[in-house]
């Protein structure tokens, strides 16, 4: 999936060996005004990239497997599918947030409460890195990180003005700077010195408060990664953000040739969108 200003496109290989792609317009909150408020943006991104990554998942997993409606597209998902999918995420994201507090509670009382707040973090990251390097080893997770590798190999190639052909875009690295893998972490690392500043009793509050604040990390992880996206030069910047790069280790890997021609195709797609718009 490739996300222009006003628009996204989806490529996905076909089980025929083709290229199948579409692109659509967005807006509303999509590409309205908010979307240029500084951390309110962050809030509407986090939302967006859920929304619109259950779009592009579910059409190229229909189209990949052949369930495709009578008229050749396939289909779309029902209110309750879509219900179901929030309360699935809705879940993750009190085990990432809260979970760890729950974990440690134990410790209050026998151990200094700052020791307490980091071992929670820690563990929050320790969530993170241990989820991705067990999901990376499924044989379909490791050919979507491939993807993801191609994606970020032409982003790259396109933002320093090359052809977009396959050896062209074999020469950039598969780690890219403003990754949402670069968010996720960023996100665990924000959220140890937020939470640091909301107080710590009673236990339900520090329970309520992961929850409560997860849009505020969310909003400052956003603008973080925003600032390091347009500063890659400074060598403090990419000090303190080396350890994103370094994930994407986990979440990316060395695409072959098909994978990098769907993300040129996606890429496309985009850029005419774009232009028709």
């Amino acid at each position: 999936m490739m996300r222009g200003p006003r628009s996204m496109a989806i490529a996905v290989r076909r089980p025929d060996g083709g290229i199948q792609s579409r692109a659509e317009p967005l807006g509303g909150v999509f590409t309205g005004p908010f979307r240029r408020i500084p951390l309110l943006r962050g809030v509407l991104v986090l939302f967006e990239t859920a929304i619109l990554g259950a779009r592009a998942l579910t059409w190229s997993s229909a189209i990949a497997s052949g369930e495709v409606g009578e008229d050749g597209q396939p289909r779309t998902l029902s209110r309750m599918e879509w219900l179901f999918l929030a309360g699935t995420m809705g879940f993750a994201i009190s085990i990432f947030f809260a979970g760890p507090v729950a974990a440690t509670a134990w410790l209050d009382g026998r151990m200094p409460i700052w020791g307490v707040l980091a071992m929670e973090g820690g563990l929050r990251l320790a969530l993170l890195l241990g989820y991705m390097w067990m999901i990376g080893r499924s044989d379909d997770i490791r050919r979507v990180f491939q993807y993801h590798g191609a994606e970020h190999m032409t982003i790259a190639a396109h933002e320093d003005h090359r052809d977009l052909t396959v050896p062209a875009i074999r020469r950039y690295p598969k780690e890219h700077p403003r990754c949402g893998t670069s968010f996720l972490l960023t996100v665990a690392l924000v959220s140890i010195v937020v939470f640091a500043f909301v107080g710590t009793e009673p236990l339900w509050w520090r329970l309520s408060s992961r929850l409560l604040l997860v849009p505020l990390v969310a909003a400052v992880s956003y603008e973080a990664i925003r600032f390091a996206g347009f500063h890659q030069t400074w060598p403090i910047v990419r000090l303190l953000f080396a350890g994103n790069i370094a994930l994407q280790r986990l979440t990316t890997r060395v695409p072959d040739d098909e994978h990098i021609q769907v993300a040129i195709r996606a890429l496309d797609e985009a850029m005419e969108a774009e232009r028709k718009l």
